[in-house]
């Protein structure tokens, strides 16, 4: 696929050379090296690329996160069928020429020649056209861009590496990804053989540790504070140390972020709702969690006229990423025996996930009552049928009592008890309208969810930016680098500071929540979180936003995984998983016939 990318990089360049004269004729086999940029504001606008990326159809722009993290970590049950690459990625029966495959590996390489063209453009720049008194505003775009790149290959190598290293740098040795460290300058540059994971993770750290460097003290003005900072590469560094099991240099990096960079959580009351922070005033929800006191790095997704610098403007009505449109919530009938679809709702959240954040209430019944009226008093209508008073009475108790993981309520809605607004009126939450089958409880997303209005109406399905990167994460992946390293009294105490904040608890103080040990129990009963506080709370705190295949992946627990998720829909039918094929994806079909340095390079199994 980078091949193809290269070919309409060259085929535009050769043309935007054409002249009368035969001797100003661009080269066909080679970029033209150009003049651009020429500006500050233009070198900026090659950078710009590299972060839009993100947002691109093929990543989070229509598949990333609510289709390829949620159906391969089984977070949703696919309410949609009819598309076998979605429902391969469901089943984890992958095959080389599936789509999502393909769009993931190519839209990574994508950000990765962005962020390559604009360290190549700083380079020309600076050469040519910069006054010394820009030095430092260039290398802090060189510093983003490397960011980026490693960004980029990190996500590729976790999905696409072979193997993951382990304490002593053992499965370094497997095959990672190929790496592009400079714009290719013809085809055959573009054919290159895929790299050992070691190389790879040594590619990334030495990026971010220049990042870092690059980036050190910059302070964005409020129109640029979504651009990445030091503590940003300094957070990801830290990430990349764990991934590896180089605890000790873990430590370090992530303690360092911890103690310097300014950032903590958010106190629960903010946390609660922000995941969707743009929902307008219809929810009372008048606080702007964008780029919060804990967030490190996230994509900004604004539905109205903004302007945050790197990003650009968004109008009203633009669409940024869709997993509010995919993951949309059902609005409740009058009747209460059905609903209609906020937007496409094509996932549902698995109900296996509801046992795991405690939630354990036998089915219910729909009996009548013409005047139900939920428990914060706010009368919604007629609705003639209603779950029968057992289990309403359970599940508001569940609530007040937080018998269930309060954080349950920040992920997910249960229909009858939640509500979203429809056209201007509030309506309870219904089961997933396109739920086919009585089988399953039907609760809809609230993570990045669009609340106050039907998708029709406002044009737009996000609730709020997506956070790539925040302070929960970093406690968590300390906790784990002091637990694998003898310090594990630290790290159970900052697995037990996430822990405190999602019971509305101070965070620095214990609490009759707290973990007394490392292998507690917690809400859920299934063997691999049972009594596993540091993954039950990577599973709990950070559902729903893109981390938990990795985390699946690393600590080789997906057999465990399929066997406790069971059926899954379209099709009702199990996960196909192979231990010895699905911790990796395929490389995909397309980059195999195209780059013959990585024919005969295809992972195990496929």
């Amino acid at each position: 696929m980078l091949k193809k990318i290269i070919c309409l990089l060259i085929i535009t360049a050769s043309i935007a050379g054409c002249t009368k004269d035969p001797k100003d004729v661009a080269k066909l086999d080679s970029y033209s090296s150009g003049a651009y940029p020429t500006t500050l504001n233009e070198l900026t606008s090659v950078l710009g690329a590299a972060y839009a990326n993100y947002r691109s159809e093929q990543l989070s722009g229509f598949q990333l996160l609510c289709k390829t993290f949620s159906a391969s970590e089984h977070t949703s049950n696919l309410c949609y069928g009819g598309q076998d690459y979605w429902n391969d990625m469901e089943y984890n029966d992958l095959k080389p020429s599936n789509q999502l495959v393909n769009n993931c590996w190519t839209g990574f390489y994508v950000g990765v020649k962005d962020a390559n063209a604009t360290l190549e453009r700083a380079d020309l720049y600076q050469a040519n056209y910069m006054p010394a008194t820009e030095l430092t505003q260039v290398n802090y775009i060189r510093g983003e861009a490397l960011f980026l790149r490693a960004y980029y290959y990190f996500q590729l190598e976790c999905f696409f590496g072979e193997s993951y290293i382990s304490a002593g740098g053992a499965g370094g040795d497997k095959r990672g990804v190929p790496l592009y460290t400079s714009i290719a300058k013809s085809l055959a540059e573009t054919q290159k053989p895929r790299s050992t994971v070691k190389q790879v993770w040594d590619q990334i750290i030495a990026d971010l540790k220049k990042s870092a460097d690059l980036l050190h003290g910059v302070q964005w003005s409020t129109n640029y504070q979504g651009r990445v900072t030091d503590w940003a590469a300094k957070a990801l560094l830290g990430k990349a140390y764990v991934f590896t099991q180089d605890w000790e240099n873990a430590k370090t990096t992530l303690k360092d972020v911890i103690d310097n960079s300014g950032k903590k959580l958010m106190p629960f009351s903010k946390y609660k709702m922000a995941f969707n922070s743009n929902v307008g005033t219809n929810l009372n929800n008048n606080v702007n969690s964008e780029f919060n006191e804990e967030s490190l790095f996230e994509i900004n997704v604004d539905r109205v006229a903004a302007d945050y610098g790197i990003f650009g403007g968004a109008p009203n009505k633009n669409l940024t990423t869709s997993q509010g449109l995919i993951w949309a919530p059902s609005g409740l009938n009058d009747q209460g025996t059905g609903g209609f679809g906020m937007g496409y709702a094509n996932e549902c959240v698995h109900d296996k996930n509801l046992v795991r954040f405690g939630f354990n209430i036998p089915r219910y019944t729909l009996v009548p009552n013409p005047n139900f009226v939920p428990a914060w008093g706010e009368n919604l209508g007629n609705i003639k049928m209603i779950p029968d008073p057992a289990y309403t009475a359970a599940s508001i108790a569940y609530r007040q009592n937080k018998t269930a993981d309060p954080r349950l309520y920040v992920c997910a809605l249960q229909p009858w008890f939640d509500t979203v607004y429809f056209w201007g009126n509030r309506r309870p939450v219904a089961k997933c309208v396109n739920l086919t089958t009585d089988q399953y409880e039907g609760w809809s997303y609230k993570k990045y969810e669009t609340l106050d209005s039907h998708l029709d109406d406002i044009k737009q399905a996000d609730g709020a930016n997506y956070y790539l990167l925040r302070m929960a994460d970093v406690y968590l992946l300390y906790a784990e680098a002091c637990n694998n390293s003898g310090a594990g009294a630290i790290g159970l105490e900052y697995i037990n500071k996430v822990h405190r904040r999602a019971y509305d608890q101070p965070v620095n103080s214990p609490s009759l929540y707290d973990y007394a040990t490392l292998t507690s129990a917690t809400k859920a009963t299934d063997a691999n979180l049972a009594n596993n506080p540091l993954r039950y709370e990577r599973y709990t705190e950070l559902f729903a936003e893109g981390h938990w295949w990795f985390d699946v992946c690393r600590w080789r627990i997906g057999q465990a995984e399929a066997t406790y998720y069971g059926n899954l829909l379209p099709n009702n039918t199990p996960s196909r998983w192979s231990d010895g094929r699905s911790y990796s994806f395929p490389i995909p079909s397309d980059e195999i016939n195209t780059n013959a340095q990585i024919a005969g390079q295809q992972n195990p199994g496929y």
